[in-house]
């Protein structure tokens, strides 16, 4: 694997997508919209709730973003190892243009194509079900094609 820097990171990123016809978003306030339920944005697809539930978003069905986020969910185990209050996340989105296998075969590329990791260190996790919902075997057979 290469040995980047955050912001080369986020270059590659960015090409990246741009190179597959995602449009990127600006990030938005740390402070949720008036219209939003919640006080910060906790998740970088928060912003986007309009679009995923239909909306056209105005610069295409395929964007992507990086958005500072704050977690509260578990504050109280904020300090240790594994948890953390700030940090950004780094989301793509298809608003009905691909689903599950393409999002699959272009994650696995740009992992092993622009940051160079060894696809044989890649371990792949699908939705495992529960009571609300029955497990993800759609993207299981895609796992085992990677």
């Amino acid at each position: 694997m290469k040995n980047l820097t955050s912001n080369q990171l986020r270059t590659i990123r960015k090409e990246f997508r741009i190179s597959k016809h995602h449009a990127e978003l600006a990030e938005v306030s740390l402070i949720a919209e008036k219209s939003s339920t919640a006080l910060f944005n906790v998740a970088g697809m928060q912003p986007l709730i309009p679009y995923l539930m239909g909306k056209d978003h105005p610069l295409g069905r395929k964007i992507f973003n990086i958005q500072k986020c704050v977690r509260t969910v578990d504050i109280a185990e904020v300090g240790d190892a594994s948890h953390l209050t700030c940090f950004e996340m780094m989301g793509n989105r298809s608003l009905g243009d691909y689903f599950k296998k393409e999002a699959v075969t272009r994650s696995r590329e740009f992992l092993t194509t622009s940051l160079e990791m060894d696809p044989r260190k890649l371990a792949v996790t699908v939705f495992a079900g529960d009571e609300s919902a029955p497990r993800d075997t759609e993207t299981a057979t895609y796992r085992e094609e990677i």
